[in-house]
């Protein structure tokens, strides 16, 4: 512990608020709320904790704190630091997903559609379905029962969709407003729970199909049975109240949490939710503001009422987001609360195997990697990687491991403007230099480990551009290759020396990836430049045509030669000043100038 977190420990007040970690790099990588600022903060520095949460004490070089006037406060102020600075351990939040619904449009031909957007536009929404296969599994189910239209074709111009009786919008009578009202209320009944009449009015019809000796027909509405049967009766818990809810549950071991959310919509249980993730505070706090970024920040609809599980602050949380929160004890309710607590602990120890493996692959070997170099745990490494056919169409590309997990927002391309020829050594130089150029100008957070692909040409050209020019001490490696282009060597120092690694270790297999996802990343930018300027017309070299005007001429001349061979009267005539038509003309009869 050092001297500024002694001190600041001294003087905690005894309040509720908010508190915010910090890195080496002055980065907030925690937030965390508490009743007792003091106990709580205290509580990182002293005593023995999980290797989860030594990971994060062992980052901690400073922390600030804000005093709140009560805990409904600090809960919504760490809410909103955590969206604003997004640190790297509150992993919970940055699953921003979105669930799918069901939508019938206002339109004068309705159409079923998924959407993850809820808007006020007189549509009729379904949902949400935190499945997506269910979602379009539904959605396929109500195509084949009810026609609403799958085409934008005007009246007497059938589609494909119109041969299968699944679209009559496009017939040349197409049904009424009243006819659409009717198949509109269909689905939202069948949505609601009414699916199970259709379902009998569809066995009588098969019945009767079959005994005219329709078996084509019969066959036809046996599947849409069986599909109804596959994607609407999967689930069979019900409510007789008929209230939209959505069902609590939690457990927590080893530094892990998981949380189960039943959604129970017109009184059926439709579909849940499965969140796993670590945490730092009090199991009871930590499930308290997840249920408020859930709603809050996660964007998820409000029902018209939550359960909780018992010893949960219904009031806290009812202030917090205006609904009804209630603790069921005894009946059906608290069965389907019980029945959520007990789906969360049998999700936890199925996913706990998986975690310890991903651990083991990713922080674990980092933790490896860096101890093997002698340099601190390098949580982010920046990889580098050249790729040009004989000097033509250079490129080079940034990939991002944070934690040993590819950070793709982060990646970079860069399109080589000052090198000529097949020179990797100056290659490596100018983008080194562009990079962290632009990292110091925009005090964007600096790596722990810098990583080139390539030997000891390569290293010294981007260590001499970082430590002479840029005034930067980072830590920078080599990967070599063998004749096989396979991961061969981690060099590192200078001048470069081989840091043995096990080829079975997981710090090896790091290396390994972060290579190929380089690698990977430089080829596929290098095919669709060079791709791109394949196709490249000659008249992109003409100074005043755009993709626009190139269009137009193309679209007008139907060729490059139609154009050589045109007018300059011919070419004005579209709209193109003279002096450009002029230019045109000019280059295509003179290239080479």
């Amino acid at each position: 512990m050092n001297q500024t977190i002694q001190e600041k420990l001294a003087v905690l007040p005894a309040k509720p608020g908010c508190y915010l970690m910090k890195d080496r790099h002055n980065t907030i990588i925690y937030v965390g709320k508490s009743k007792l600022l003091k106990n709580r903060v205290r509580s990182y520095f002293t005593g023995a904790h999980d290797q989860k949460t030594q990971r994060l004490v062992q980052e901690i070089v400073d922390f600030e704190y804000i005093i709140t006037s009560s805990e409904i406060e600090a809960l919504i102020l760490e809410m909103n630091l955590i969206k604003k600075y997004d640190p790297k351990y509150n992993v919970m939040l940055k699953d921003d997903k979105s669930y799918p619904y069901l939508k019938i449009t206002s339109e004068r031909h309705p159409r079923l559609l998924i959407t993850r957007k809820v808007k006020k536009d007189k549509g009729k929404y379904f949902g949400p379905y935190p499945n997506v296969i269910a979602a379009r599994e539904t959605k396929k189910l109500l195509d084949r029962l009810y026609p609403l239209r799958k085409c934008n074709n005007p009246s007497g111009r059938p589609c494909l969709y119109y041969h299968m009786n699944q679209c009559l919008a496009c017939s040349e009578t197409p049904p009424s407003e009243a006819d659409y009202k009717e198949i509109v209320q269909s689905i939202t009944s069948f949505l609601q729970g009414g699916f199970k009449e259709i379902k009998k009015n569809l066995t009588t019809k098969m019945q009767e199909a079959s005994e005219q000796l329709n078996f084509e027909r019969a066959m036809e509405l046996r599947d849409q049975i069986q599909h109804i049967e596959v994607v609407m009766e999967q689930q069979k818990m019900t409510l007789n109240d008929r209230v939209d809810r959505d069902v609590f549950g939690f457990s927590y071991d080893k530094g892990w949490m998981c949380i189960q959310v039943f959604f129970i919509r017109q009184g059926k249980l439709i579909e849940r939710d499965v969140s796993v993730f670590p945490f730092f505070d009090e199991p009871e706090e930590t499930f308290m503001s997840f249920i408020g970024r859930f709603y809050l920040h996660q964007h998820h609809p409000k029902p018209k009422q939550i359960f909780v599980p018992i010893g949960t602050e219904t009031e806290l949380l009812q202030e917090l987001l205006d609904i009804d929160v209630h603790t069921p004890y005894r009946g059906r309710k608290k069965e389907l609360v019980e029945l959520a607590m007990e789906n969360s602990k049998a999700s936890l120890l199925e996913k706990f195997s998986i975690i310890e493996r991903d651990e083991e692959r990713t922080i674990q070997a980092v933790e490896s990697l860096g101890h093997a170099l002698n340099i601190e745990t390098p949580r982010r490494i920046e990889a580098f990687d050249n790729s040009n056919i004989q000097g033509t169409d250079p490129v080079s590309a940034m990939v991002v491991f944070i934690d040993g997990k590819t950070s793709k927002r982060d990646y970079r391309k860069y399109k080589i403007k000052d090198v000529k020829g097949p020179d990797d050594y100056e290659t490596m130089r100018e983008v080194i230099r562009r990079r962290y150029t632009r990292v110091l100008k925009e005090s964007l957070p600096l790596p722990d480990l810098i990583i080139v692909d390539g030997g000891k040409g390569q290293m010294s050209a981007a260590l001499d551009v970082l430590e002479n020019e840029l005034g930067l001490d980072i830590p920078l490696c080599g990967l070599a290759k063998d004749d096989k282009h396979r991961t061969s060597e981690l060099l590192y120092g200078f001048p470069p020396s081989i840091i043995p690694l096990s080829r079975q270790s997981q710090e090896f297999y790091l290396i390994q990836r972060i290579q190929d996802e380089v690698h990977r990343f430089a080829i596929t930018f290098h095919r669709q430049l060079r791709g791109k300027n394949l196709f490249q017309s000659e008249l992109d070299k003409i100074p005043g045509v755009g993709e626009k005007r190139r269009k137009l001429l193309l679209t007008h001349f139907k060729s490059v030669n139609d154009i050589r061979d045109a007018d300059i009267e011919d070419i004005t005539k579209l709209g193109v000043p003279q002096n450009i038509a002029a230019d045109i003309i000019s280059h295509l009869n003179n290239p080479t100038e």
